[in-house]
């Protein structure tokens, strides 16, 4: 089922399944969120959890050496969510554990998305909260396309990704094979440069994994139009880059509290980095923005 929530500047589309975004639209009818295609990607802004990326044979050790079993992006994804809460403003869907869900991770939660829409700016918030009888981990991020090019006549290499402040950092390289990240084969990426020149090239391998970023602010903007999208990313330490392989017309920009299991980790889940936890009764929430330039 979907819903919307609209003012004079932008109407966006949720959907119930996933209890995600399925549209960004301007008032010139200009559609900013990717729109699925099977040819390349079918998703268009899944929620992960509880792993962001993947586990080494999908498989990790949890809790009392539990082994837990899950596809890659987690569990919520493709499930249905239920609308519990609408406003002008405001929508909120939630999802929580059951007995197939805790097959793969074996803690009852509840989780929910919140979405608010202020003028051209709509914020997003996961909250998860632990409705079990013990703490558990979990990481969680968010996974949106954005359409590239937006306009009519522009092309994929007309668009930039700036942030905020000029980085020099290094990146891990990605494992396609296996989904994993090689954390010992670096390679530098930005030097003294806020920006990255978009080019389907970049993603032949798979993605680009930020994981030194100073900056917590971007934007996805083309240099002839000047149309794009801003992204705040405050909550997540680690930004993701993607497209698909097969040159589809989008890029993926994703926060992440986590990463796939890397090369220096082993396959205890609570031992992965920057690993989250939320005790008994009690509740995380994790927010970022998209604004419509």
């Amino acid at each position: 089922m979907e819903y919307i929530l609209n003012n004079e500047q932008l109407t966006v589309t949720f959907t119930t399944k996933g209890g995600t975004i399925c549209s960004i639209e301007d008032s010139q009818g200009i559609e900013y969120l990717w729109q699925g295609d099977a040819t390349y990607w079918s998703g268009q802004a899944p929620i992960l959890f509880p792993i962001c990326g993947g586990l080494r044979d999908d498989k990790a050790l949890i809790g009392d050496d539990l082994e837990t079993q899950m596809p890659r992006h987690g569990i919520v994804r493709k499930r249905e969510w239920e609308m519990i809460e609408k406003d002008e403003k405001h929508i909120v869907f939630e999802i929580t554990s059951n007995i197939e869900t805790k097959v793969m991770f074996p803690y009852d939660f509840r989780l929910l998305a919140k979405y608010t829409l202020e003028g051209r700016s709509l914020k997003i918030t996961y909250e998860v909260e632990n409705t079990d009888t013990k703490k558990f981990p979990f990481f969680t991020g968010g996974h949106p396309g954005f359409n590239c090019p937006l306009v009519a006549g522009e092309e994929y290499t007309d668009y930039e990704i700036v942030f905020e402040q000029k980085e020099t950092c290094t990146v891990p390289t990605p494992v396609p094979e296996t989904g994993l990240v090689n954390m010992e084969h670096r390679s530098l990426y930005l030097e003294d440069s806020d920006t990255v020149e978009l080019n389907h090239e970049m993603f032949e391998i798979d993605a680009v994994i930020f994981d030194e970023l100073k900056s917590r602010k971007l934007k996805l903007v083309s240099k002839k139009s000047g149309k794009g999208i801003e992204m705040e990313y405050k909550d997540f330490p680690y930004l993701i880059l993607w497209s698909s392989a097969n040159h589809g017309n989008f890029v993926a920009i994703e926060p992440w509290t986590g990463l796939s299991t890397c090369s220096d980790e082993g396959d205890r889940f609570e031992e992965k980095r920057n690993v989250q936890s939320v005790e008994v009764g009690e509740s995380k929430e994790y927010s970022y923005s998209v604004s419509v330039l």
